[in-house]
């Protein structure tokens, strides 16, 4: 299971999530677990997931990128996604993900204006 693991990155009130090759109902688990315990112990304002290295993402993923999307709406916050491949694409429009979380061709993009 090479390259499954989630890695992050804090820039501010930004979280950077690194997404693994394969986002599926195995790691979710994890994925919501962790970034459960940061959005309480962290002033996250913005949680942008990395889909750069992501090749396969199945409905497991679509439900952590909602529930992620919820939460931090509720409190004031945004999810967005960026770096995401012609699959990824494919799932999250399928899924109607892109009309609730703004993507962006590049990281730079999605961190900017929010990691003071």
């Amino acid at each position: 299971m090479e390259n499954q693991r989630f890695t992050y990155e804090a820039v501010g009130q930004v979280l950077v999530v690194h997404m693994p090759r394969e986002l599926d109902h195995h790691n979710c688990r994890n994925l919501k677990y962790e970034t459960d315990l940061l959005l309480e112990e962290n002033p996250i304002r913005r949680m942008v997931f990395d889909f750069s290295k992501t090749e396969f993402m199945d409905s497991s993923g679509i439900g952590i990128l909602l529930g992620r999307y919820k939460q931090l709406k509720l409190a004031g916050g945004e999810a967005v996604c960026c770096c995401a491949g012609k699959q990824v694409k494919r799932i999250l429009r399928a899924a109607g993900i892109e009309k609730l979380i703004p993507a962006f061709e590049q990281l730079e993009s999605a961190i900017k204006g929010w990691e003071e």
